[in-house]
């Protein structure tokens, strides 16, 4: 059965003109909230639509679902999609992994935005998915150490120190208990399609695709062929080494937005 959007209760952070024409979901990674798009929500080419970021079930202490699996987070997404009538939904991270996956199965039929997408367990470090597994031996220590270890992790991190001291203290807001469930059912939905990229490339969406040249992981050579061959898709690779793309590229990321909003075609902003 499908779940009952009443369930969720969003932690949403809601920018731009309340009657913009065009509205785009914002989906930030994992455990960190939907204010980890400031910096794209700030940015001129977005000035006049209307942006919706959403926390994801679960993170940062918010409000968990019944089940952590991607399926279950896409649908439970969708139908935000659906409430807040967007045109665009762009995610970043395990957020891109459920904005792909509400493409693939045709929960959103409109252009979305993938960065710093993982499509397989190949895309992410052996170090991530090793620390994932062991949540099964060790329950919540793991998942823990994790986020003890995104304070070190993060110092390099170009935006003011401010604003990654903000970043941080949200992060700490994560039971690691529910971190667990989070990580387990992500990785278990990386390992469950032998041809992710070509499922993407088949539900006949426009998507971009978007990886900083190094740093936020990126796609197997396989499956960055498949995409440059997709005719609905659009692989984007910003130059130079970037770990929290959002923070530190937002004025590249909106433009892909803006790209991604003319595709959908809703027609001028009113001015």
């Amino acid at each position: 059965m499908d779940p009952d959007p009443a369930d969720v209760a969003w932690d949403l952070l809601v920018s731009g003109p309340a009657n913009a024409r065009q509205s785009v979901l914002l989906l930030p990674g994992g455990l960190v909230p939907a204010r980890l798009y400031a910096e794209v929500m700030a940015e001129p080419a977005l000035a006049r639509t209307r942006l919706v970021a959403a926390t994801l079930p679960g993170h940062c202490g918010t409000a968990p679902v019944e089940d952590f699996t991607i399926g279950t987070l896409a649908r439970h997404t969708a139908r935000l999609a659906d409430e807040q009538a967007v045109d665009v939904v762009m995610g970043y991270s395990m957020g891109a992994t459920v904005a792909a996956e509400m493409v693939a199965t045709g929960a959103f039929t409109g252009p979305a935005v993938l960065v710093g997408i993982s499509l397989s367990p190949a895309d992410e470090p052996a170090f991530f998915r090793a620390l994932c597994r062991l949540g099964d031996l060790l329950g919540p220590l793991p998942s823990a150490a994790l986020l003890k270890l995104m304070g070190p992790f993060s110092k390099g991190m170009r935006v003011p120190p401010e604003r990654r001291a903000e970043l941080l203290g949200e992060l700490r807001n994560n039971d690691p208990h529910t971190v667990r469930r989070i990580l387990r059912g992500y990785l278990d939905h990386l390992g469950a399609y032998e041809q992710p990229a070509v499922r993407l490339c088949a539900a006949g969406v426009p998507a971009w695709v978007v990886h900083a040249e190094k740093g936020d992981g990126g796609l197997t050579a396989e499956e960055r062929h498949t995409l440059e061959a997709c005719p609905h898709a659009t692989v984007v690779t910003i130059p130079g080494t970037s770990f929290f793309l959002p923070n530190e590229e937002p004025r590249q990321i909106a433009e892909v937005v803006a790209e991604a909003l003319a595709v959908a075609g809703a027609g001028p902003d009113p001015g």
